[in-house]
């Protein structure tokens, strides 16, 4: 049986707000009033979730245009990758608000998003949902065939992942595949092919997925037992430091061997320098959060989770100086 919704809190409810957006973000304070419930299933509100969708493409662009070598073309590659991860990252999540709807109303952290706040109705967001993935897929169509492939093959991935805690401890694998597809995608459109350096900085990418979602879904773990809904948080309770420790060990390992295999057949030893260097320094900021993590206090795991934009652009900007080296 569905949970059973919960009141919103009378201050969100009110202002029509989301409990965990950023406070005096610019939706709630600059958009349309008609316009702010479906930037908010967008989560517009929240730009770190566009963010960790959006860096794995910067990286499959960056370190093929490295080992390959740049194009004034390349550059839509990565304005395209901006402006979809923006429309897919709105389209995904309003599919999972859409799913997921009677599990938000029955938490506290959810239960002022648009849909169980009834800012929106099913309907409409569903209209929003398509509207979303129409503009996306009209920026993917400028891309070459083989990245067209992948993007679309990547819809199987985003509609599944609403629906992995029901019946999985480890939904962030889910959401590691989903979300650093991009890496794939990327890479491919830049250099016409898929290639193995790509695969690692893929798996380099789920393995951080599995780093900072599990911190992230440490702030619902009351409640999701409550409901019934998995997370390696739950699973891996007071052991998370360790696993969090071997994913951080896994993702920079990966992204190294990325970099190496994709850079040594160059014999530019100063591309290759930059490119482990973005990983190694990855890997110094992963720590730095371990070092601070609290699995207890939410506030500094949404903290943690958010940092992990700064996280993901270090390998990005080493990447784009590997390209000049």
């Amino acid at each position: 049986m569905a949970p059973a919704a919960r009141t919103p809190e009378p201050a969100a409810a009110a202002a029509g707000t989301v409990a965990d957006a950023v406070r005096g973000n610019w939706v709630d304070r600059r958009a349309p009033a008609f316009a702010r419930p479906y930037l908010r299933l967008s989560r517009a509100d929240r730009p770190i979730g566009t963010w960790l969708l959006l860096l794995p493409c910067w990286w499959g662009v960056g370190l093929s245009a490295a080992a390959w070598g740049w194009r004034l073309a390349d550059l839509w590659i990565v304005v395209g990758c901006g402006l979809g991860a923006w429309l897919m990252r709105g389209a995904g999540c309003t599919w999972n608000d859409i799913t997921d709807r009677h599990i938000d109303a029955a938490v506290a952290r959810t239960r002022s998003r648009p849909i169980p706040s009834g800012q929106v109705s099913v309907a409409q967001a569903a209209a929003w949902m398509v509207a979303q993935a129409l503009v996306a897929f009209a920026i993917l169509l400028t891309f070459n065939n083989a990245a067209i492939t992948l993007g679309v093959a990547s819809l199987g991935l985003v509609a599944i992942y609403p629906f992995a805690k029901r019946f999985t401890w480890w939904p962030q694998i889910f959401l590691g595949l989903a979300f650093n597809w991009g890496a794939l995608l990327a890479w491919t459109a830049q250099s016409g092919s898929l290639r193995w350096p790509a695969i690692l900085l893929y798996l380099a990418g789920i393995a951080w997925t599995l780093f900072y979602d599990t911190i992230y879904a440490h702030q619902d773990k009351e409640d999701d037992a409550l409901i019934g809904v998995k997370s390696t948080a739950r699973l891996f309770g007071a052991r998370t430091r360790g696993w969090l420790q071997g994913f951080l060990v896994a993702a920079v390992v990966l992204m190294s061997a990325a970099a190496a295999l994709a850079l040594v057949p160059g014999g530019n030893p100063l591309a290759l320098v930059l490119g482990l260097a973005g990983a190694w320094g990855f890997g110094v900021h992963l720590w730095w959060q371990l070092a601070r993590l609290d699995i207890d206090d939410n506030d500094t795991c949404l903290r943690l989770f958010r940092s992990n934009r700064d996280a993901g652009l270090i390998p990005a900007l080493f990447l784009a100086a590997a390209v000049l080296a």
